[in-house]
């Protein structure tokens, strides 16, 4: 059971009856790392609040090609839930739990009642909107501008900034994340640990540059 003390810890900017009333009519769930939350297509009937552990979200295209846009943190809510909440749409991303995780599962009736009673609710959608707005801009730019190269030095300082500088993923995972092949991740990867940016091991490698 979720107490008001830590949920205050996580949103330490709403007031104190929107603590309440989250804690009377939210559900706190929990999934396994490796969990797909949300689905393209998905009607959404919730919005989606991290209490802990992280959720990974993803752009998928018409050929079932995934890429990696932003990760989702304690103390975060996911903006896509927020937008189909308001205006009744599918969901156009994937979502999956990276590694096991409670969330607050909040109930789409009360998502307007609340942005009407609660000036704190009401700063906290715009907060999230314009933080993922801002993330996703990164992102584009990365595809739009950069080489792969870039790209991926881009991809794993996100991850290093996140778990830290051991990167436990495959070439394979990474490829996936970026919509390319394994092949050139891997010479990409052979590449940077030519330069002494990475450490690699048997199933990951340490980032090392300064």
């Amino acid at each position: 059971m979720l107490s008001k003390e830590t949920l205050t810890k996580l949103f330490p900017d709403w007031e104190d009856g929107l603590y309440d009333a989250i804690l009377n009519e939210a559900e706190l769930k929990e999934a396994k790392a490796g969990t797909t939350l949300l689905k393209m297509g998905q009607n959404i009937k919730s919005a989606m609040l991290v209490v802990e552990g992280t959720i990974k979200l993803y752009q998928e295209d018409e050929t079932g090609g995934e890429y990696f846009m932003y990760h989702l943190n304690p103390g975060e809510a996911c903006a896509v839930t927020l937008v189909c909440n308001y205006h009744h749409e599918q969901s156009q991303v994937l979502a999956k739990a990276v590694t096991d995780i409670q969330y607050l599962a909040i109930p789409i009736e009360f998502m307007e009642k609340w942005l009407n009673e609660y000036k704190s609710w009401h700063y906290f959608v715009i907060k999230t909107y314009r933080s993922r707005y801002e993330e996703l801009l990164k992102t584009i730019h990365e595809i739009a501008f950069k080489n792969m190269d870039e790209r991926l030095e881009f991809y794993i300082l996100k991850y290093v900034k996140q778990f830290g500088a051991i990167v436990n993923l495959t070439h394979q995972d990474i490829a996936n994340d970026l919509n390319t092949s394994r092949e050139v991740i891997s010479r990409l990867l052979k590449k940077m640990e030519h330069n002494g940016w990475i450490i690699m091991n048997r199933n990951s490698f340490d980032w090392i540059k300064k």
